[in-house]
């Protein structure tokens, strides 16, 4: 076995995954914001938090504006051809930002498709228990997702399978509204309802 070549084959692959570590590293870098010292450029439009323009100014200036202040300087804008700044008090910037996101995931609702499977065979009291699962399901705001499975030669009496489903549909009328028909899928017959839209 030729053991220099493996070896140049390794140091290439460490190469490669390390050029690749850089290169995502610094993706992340660009994509925070640049505060304070952490500016690199040597000039930029300086905007007040009032959003007065304080015209360009060089890094030092800037920074010592910044400080007289008692705000942060932050940019807004690296890539126009003049960067801007803005004056502004960043970690009550920041926490402005979160609070906002936090209110938007709460207002945020989560529907989840929850399945209930079924048979071509149903007896009538496993029919009626999905049945009342399923109504469960659409109070709390959720869909069902119904589904039926042929196994072996039962998928020829596809027309029982599909019977099944609209009495199932059917059952749930008061409560849901059909969101997508009833459709084949292999050997798998299904149908989405959604809880009904309050007037």
């Amino acid at each position: 076995m030729n053991y220099d070549f493996l070896r140049g084959v390794y140091a290439s692959l460490l190469f490669l995954i390390h050029s690749e570590v850089a290169v995502i590293n610094k993706q992340k870098k660009g994509a925070e914001e640049l505060v304070n010292d952490q500016i690199r450029c040597k000039e930029m439009l300086v905007i007040t938090d009032k959003g007065e323009k304080l015209g360009v100014l060089s890094r030092g200036k800037a920074l010592a504006v910044a400080e007289e202040r008692g705000l942060d300087l932050v940019l807004v804008s690296p890539d126009s051809s003049t960067p801007v700044a803005k004056l502004m008090d960043y970690s009550r910037f920041r926490f402005e930002q979160q609070k906002k996101l936090k209110e938007m995931r709460k207002n945020q609702k989560v529907i989840v498709v929850q399945e209930i499977q079924l048979s071509p065979t149903i007896e009538k009291h496993d029919f009626e228990t999905k049945a009342r699962k399923a109504q469960s399901i659409l109070e709390k705001g959720n869909k069902v997702k119904i589904s039926l499975r042929f196994k072996g030669r039962m998928i020829v009496h596809q027309d029982l399978g599909k019977e099944v489903i609209e009495r199932f549909v059917e059952r749930l009328a008061e409560c849901s509204a059909l969101e997508s028909p009833i459709r084949l899928e292999g050997r798998t017959l299904f149908a989405v309802v959604a809880p009904k839209k309050q007037d």
